[in-house]
This record gives structure tokens, sequence and C-alpha cells, in this order.
């Protein structure tokens, strides 16, 4: 005879069953995330990939592509990443998009002797 509790049992163990082997098909594939092309800027100046809020976040930092200050630049400042292999414009760890290495903004912070 078949009980209320016998039948919930079931029922949650095909559940779990189900759940398992949804988890276990989706985990397929060798790991590998499909390849997408990033657009890199050739131009450092090309801000067609950057967000509107991203570029008034520039503005608001007052970024500009060349220093007005000889030696507070970009290329010299604790913030700036440096361009990667095949990249031909550095990037910012206050904001998005492409830097120039002569650029300048508000929050420049000097490297020091000892970095």
């Amino acid at each position: 005879m078949n009980t209320r509790r016998h039948f919930i049992k079931n029922a949650m163990s095909l559940g779990g069953l189900l759940l398992g082997g949804a988890f276990m098909i989706s985990s397929c594939g060798d790991g590998k995330k499909p390849a997408t092309e990033e657009k890199k800027p050739t131009d450092c100046k090309d801000l067609s990939g950057v967000s509107p809020e991203e570029i008034e976040k520039r503005k608001r930092l007052g970024y500009v592509e060349k220093s007005p200050i000889p030696d507070s630049k970009c290329g010299n400042c604790k913030l700036y990443l440096p361009p990667g292999k095949d990249e031909h414009c550095g990037s910012c760890s206050l904001f998005k998009g492409p830097v120039e290495v002569e650029g300048y903004c508000t929050y420049y912070a000097p490297l020091t002797e000892a970095e």
C-alpha cells in the first residue's frame, strides 16, 4: 500500500536525480569558453566600446590625452596599466577605455623612486 509518506519520499528522490542529472549535463564540455573577438582599439582616441557612463567618468576625472604638466603623465602614474601584448593603448584603474601614455587626469598619483 502506497502511503503519502512513501509518495513524498519517491517524489523527492526523483527530483534530486533530475536536478543532479541536469547539473552533470550542464558541466559537460572542455571548460573553455567560446572564442569571442574582442575589439581592441588601434587608436587610443577610439571610445566606441566604452559606455556613456564611463565616458562621463573620464570627463569628471579630467582625463586629457596630452598632459598639461610635463612630468605628470599617465605613463608615470601608479594608476596606469600599460598595454598588453599586441595592444596599442594602456588603461587606467579608475575608468574603462583606452589611455594615452602621455595623458593626464586630476587623480594623477606619481610613482615613487622605490617602485
